[in-house]
């Protein structure tokens, strides 16, 4: 019976901690885990990430991020072919193997224009900006810390919803108790139909010292369907 005391007595700490401490010094707590050298507004670097998903063929993302410059570049191999977005601030170019001479029926097969471009450098900036990019403009951050157990793990959380025009889906982000370094993130467009997913998040990998997660494992929350995984690779 001594480990159900234990259980009871690690749940009555997490609680309490979750009481005494702000959503910001939550917050604050997760970014000094992950980047303590405040890298992230500085960050020009390169890193790949490989994602694996059921009954398709790998794809590869090359990606290629310097803040401060406003440049962002995805190339994606994927079956013998390769296509990219490239930014300089709001200049948009396309490629498909290498050419900007692209046919109407490529560049719908591969949906290479600059709207989708913008989604997909927006995704790769803000997933692996978390959890920094929780403090950007736009943000609504819940005073409230939650406590909640997830996959049998407690974990202080933090409920996020974004301004109109922002974003409209609410996020959960489930921090360690004792590092606080981010370990789970959820999303919902409604909560109430128990839409959206939940993405785990395994290892670190360590880019320009930012710790980033090694491996992504995104999965429905509605009945727990297995999408995918994403696993980053430094360069």
């Amino acid at each position: 019976m001594r480990w159900i005391f234990i259980v009871l007595v690690l749940i009555t700490y997490n609680a309490l901690k979750a009481q005494t401490i702000t959503s910001t010094e939550l917050l604050d707590k997760a970014i000094a885990f992950h980047d303590p050298n405040d890298q992230w507004s500085q960050l020009n670097n390169t890193f790949k990430v490989l994602m694996k998903t059921p009954k398709s063929s790998d794809r590869l993302s090359i990606i290629d991020i310097n803040i401060p410059r406003e440049q962002f570049k995805l190339q994606v191999e994927k079956d013998n072919n390769s296509y990219s977005y490239s930014f300089n601030k709001q200049d948009c170019i396309t490629h498909l193997n290498g050419s900007t001479d692209i046919t109407e029926e490529d560049r719908n097969e591969y949906r290479l224009t600059c709207e989708r471009g913008t989604v997909m450098r927006n995704y790769y900036t803000y997933l692996y900006g978390l959890p920094m990019k929780i403090k950007d403009p736009g943000t609504i951050l819940h005073e409230k810390v939650l406590t909640k157990t997830f996959k049998g793990k407690d974990y202080l959380v933090l409920k996020v919803n974004y301004e109109e025009g922002v974003g409209k889906d609410v996020w959960y982000f489930y921090f360690d108790p004792n590092t606080y370094a981010m370990e789970v993130y959820q999303f919902y467009h409604d909560e109430a139909k128990n839409d959206g997913e939940y993405i785990l998040l395994e290892g670190l990998e360590e880019i320009q010292g930012i710790k980033m997660p090694k491996t992504r494992a995104w999965y429905y929350n509605k009945d727990n369907k297995y999408l995918g995984t994403d696993i980053l690779i430094k360069n």
